[in-house]
């Protein structure tokens, strides 16, 4: 009988990982080498085929043996990434992960504790604990908080917990037009109604159609759960929390904050007042995979009363006997929806430590005065036109004398010839590229090169097009 593969836990398994970390690393560099830029180029189809050419047969008769397996796919991986280490990637709330998170993140796969009983994370259980409830008081100085995988999973969460400590009647969720789909799409999941929608004239939520709104739902009979957001998807907005949170309390509606992007804001002695008024939420999502530069996944949902966390109880009694709680052992499966899980406090642990509220800090500030900084080379440039000044680090902008078609024609092509990665944004009835700047080592001159890019392509792509249509006049845009 062959020897098994060696493993990564244990006394050996350093030993073991230390010769294919090196393969790994070899591989990541080379990829990356190969990709030469933000995206790879060619679009689609060519990644398709390189990744093919690597993968297949996926499941062969006879393996390849570890070394050449990793060096094979992880190469292939790294050539075909979307790259958010590049400055010029820079289309999504996708961070580049500090090295150091990462490196705990290895930690934590080695080492596999599964979050759902302690007996399997006696360590990482304690850890979660202590990082959790750290975090929290930055939202409220009692509150607690449950790691998710983001902020999708922590919406959802804040809808339960809003439905099952409703009091009042049946739960009716009010959203801005502004708020993240997963708001609609976990009341769905709960069999909620559908949510009402509150007018975002400027892109936040307005407070005096929030009330009209409660008003003319008004009753004794039903519980209301308000939902803000502080960091919009498509602009980085950020609504008036302080605001928002009065009507609610004349009202007597529960709160839930979305601060999934802006979360990160409170670790900013500069900005963190953008957040005020997220001490009156009785929920509220942060996501540290973006303005917290962790690896996926680092979701909190902070609850600003921790008895609302009760309706989470859970048993099974291969997990948390009720004997085994009475004798001392922490109780971890009421600590999420999840059963197994991984320990994604560990990065965040080391992140935390290694650079503490300062160091957090001053990434932020960064990566948001570098968007003020990109916000005005493009104001002051004569062919292109910018939305507003950036709230946080997400910076809207399009090509003067242009249309939706060509904008969206341009931004494509920026991605299929692996150039720069830019997402899109509409908004007031105009389409816009959108610039999400979370990489701290971003540099003007990056922000210069960028804009460089994305003039050029639209001028051979108004070029091509008036090749094609003879008889547009030159020099103008198709429209």
């Amino acid at each position: 009988m062959s020897t098994p593969p060696p493993l990564a836990g244990g006394v050996q398994g350093p030993d073991a990982l230390r010769p294919l970390l090196a393969v790994t690393l070899d591989a990541l560099h080379h990829g990356a080498t190969a990709r030469g830029g933000p995206l790879p180029a060619d679009g689609p189809t060519a990644v398709t085929d390189r990744v093919r050419a690597a993968a297949e047969p996926v499941l062969p008769e006879h393996g390849t043996g570890p070394e050449a397996a990793l060096r094979t796919l992880v190469h292939a991986l790294a050539e075909g990434a979307a790259d958010p280490a590049d400055p010029l990637c820079a289309a999504h709330l996708h961070c580049p992960p500090l090295a150091l998170a990462a490196a705990a993140d290895l930690a934590a796969s080695a080492l596999n504790p599964s979050m759902d009983s302690w007996d399997q994370a006696p360590a990482a259980s304690t850890l979660e604990t202590l990082v959790t409830r750290a975090l929290a008081t930055e939202v409220h100085p009692e509150a607690d908080a449950l790691v998710t995988t983001g902020g999708t999973e922590s919406n959802q969460l804040a809808l339960l917990l809003a439905r099952e400590a409703a009091t009042r009647g049946p739960l009716r969720l009010l959203v801005g037009e502004n708020a993240h789909h997963s708001l609609a799409r976990g009341a769905w999941l709960l069999g909620l109604p559908d949510p009402v929608t509150v007018p975002a004239p400027a892109g936040t939520l307005d407070p005096a159609a929030l009330d009209e709104a409660l008003n003319e739902l008004g009753g004794p009979h039903t519980t209301f759960l308000v939902t803000a957001t502080a960091g919009t998807t498509d602009a980085g907005l950020i609504d008036p929390l302080d605001d928002i949170a009065d009507v609610c309390a004349a009202h007597r509606a529960r709160l839930h904050i979305d601060a999934a992007y802006g979360g990160g804001l409170l670790f900013s002695d500069v900005r963190k007042h953008l957040l005020k008024g997220i001490e009156r939420a009785h929920t509220a999502t942060l996501d540290l995979h973006k303005l917290g530069w962790q690896p996926a996944a680092a979701g909190l949902l902070a609850v600003r009363d921790p008895n609302d966390l009760a309706a989470l109880t859970h048993r099974a009694d291969y997990l948390n006997a009720d004997d085994d709680t009475e004798a001392g052992l922490p109780d971890l499966l009421g600590r999420s929806l999840r059963t197994t899980r991984r320990p994604d406090i560990l990065k965040i642990a080391v992140t935390l430590k290694a650079l503490g509220r300062t160091g957090l800090g001053a990434l932020v500030d960064q990566v948001c005065d570098r968007a003020r900084h990109f916000a005005a080379l493009i104001e002051d440039h004569p062919r292109f036109e910018l939305y507003d000044t950036p709230a946080i680090s997400t910076v809207l902008f399009r090509p003067t004398d242009t249309d939706d078609t060509h904008l969206a024609h341009v931004r494509r092509r920026l991605l299929t010839e692996g150039t720069a990665v830019l997402g899109r944004a509409d908004l007031n009835g105009r389409r816009w590229l959108k610039a999400t700047l979370l990489n701290p080592h971003t540099r003007p001159g990056d922000l210069t090169t960028l804009l460089e890019h994305v003039e050029e392509t639209s001028r051979q792509a108004t070029a091509r097009a008036a090749r094609t249509t003879p008889h547009l006049a030159e020099g103008t845009t198709p429209r």
